[in-house]
């Protein structure tokens, strides 16, 4: 099967598992885990935060970041089909006692002064306050549509000056990297307060994400990573994954890309519309095409009614792009 459902689906190399079985590991639980503190110090490094918290999830790193910046009752603004809001099962309000309220655009972009317009002061003991404003780049839903710089810019000034949060869900921000050029810095640090990376989607790691904010926010954040039971002991094993990955596999992104367009194309999608790494494919039936190209060896996901999501990676091949796309475009015909 040429699986491209998610860029989840990726196996460790046989050089990143030796990379794990040979990692130097003690118990994180107690901050004794060297391998664990290494890939924390590097990632927040790159991102321009001074500290950075491993956990078992993108969720998880979402969650201890949007608590960082909310308070019980307060709010979180996001646009409506954000994974903060369609794909983490209501974990901020079930578990953190947050509110969200959403804006919608169809690239998943932020408009800053929409945004503006829906914050709520604090008014008192009657209304919700607007704690902060959540980002995702890339995103997700948006079939893997990268932030304009500048947006994300004003949303920052913006905030600054009415003293409200940014988190940046930037699960694929390496992504947005690659596709873009623009320093990692500038995509984090610079313009959000937390932020969530992954590197178990494009970068291949077999598990486990990153949340980044000041050293108070990641300490706390501790606190509550082991109070959702998020605690792990020798996590090294899972951390030297992550120390590979971002040596030999972030500049690769940019074969996913380049695989995306080959399948953009035979799905009919406009290639202005794919930056990244994900194409989201138009259909009168999402069921039947899954159906469809999986008896011809394909695996895609249905995204909704009328959409079909396919997904490049590290284990997806020019050949298999090209066959895939083979399939795809006899499926919709």
């Amino acid at each position: 099967m040429i699986d491209l459902r998610s860029d989840t689906v990726t196996r460790p190399s046989a050089d990143m598992r030796r990379a794990m079985a040979t990692a130097d590991v003690g118990d994180d639980v107690y901050g004794e885990d060297p391998t664990v503190a290494a890939l924390e110090e590097r990632v927040a490094g790159l991102l321009g935060f001074e500290a950075a918290l491993f956990t078992v999830s993108g969720s998880m790193a979402n969650q201890l970041s949007v608590r960082a910046l909310c308070g019980v009752g307060e709010e979180v603004l996001c646009e409506s089909s954000a994974h903060i809001a369609r794909a983490e099962l209501g974990a901020h309000g079930a578990v953190a006692g947050v509110t969200m309220r959403t804006w919608t655009d169809a690239r998943g972009y932020v408009d800053v002064p929409a945004v503006e317009a829906m914050l709520a002061p604090d008014l008192g003991p009657f209304f919700v306050r607007t704690a902060c404003v959540s980002v995702e780049n890339t995103h997700n839903f948006a079939g893997g549509r990268v932030q304009p710089l500048e947006r994300l810019q004003a949303l920052r000034a913006m905030a600054d000056a009415r003293s409200v949060g940014v988190h940046m869900d930037g699960a694929r921000v390496w992504n947005a990297h690659v596709a873009t050029g623009t320093p990692l810095t500038t995509l984090g640090g610079e313009v959000a307060d937390t932020m969530g990376v992954s590197l178990s989607k494009g970068l291949g790691a077999p598990i486990g994400s990153l949340m980044l904010g000041t050293a108070a926010q990641v300490a706390d954040a501790r606190v509550w990573r082991k109070r959702l039971g998020g605690g792990w002991r020798q996590a090294g094993v899972l951390a030297a994954a992550g120390l590979f990955a971002l040596d030999h596999n972030i500049e690769r992104l940019a074969d996913d890309h380049a695989h995306a367009r080959l399948i953009a194309a035979a799905g009919r999608v406009d290639d202005t519309a794919v930056e990244t790494n994900i194409v989201v494919i138009a259909t009168d039936d999402a069921p039947g095409l899954v159906a469809n190209c999986r008896e011809e060896g394909v695996l895609v996901s249905a995204v909704g009614p009328h959409a079909v999501r396919a997904v490049t990676h590290l284990d997806v091949s020019a050949a298999d792009a090209k066959t895939a796309a083979d399939v795809i475009a006899r499926a919709l015909s």
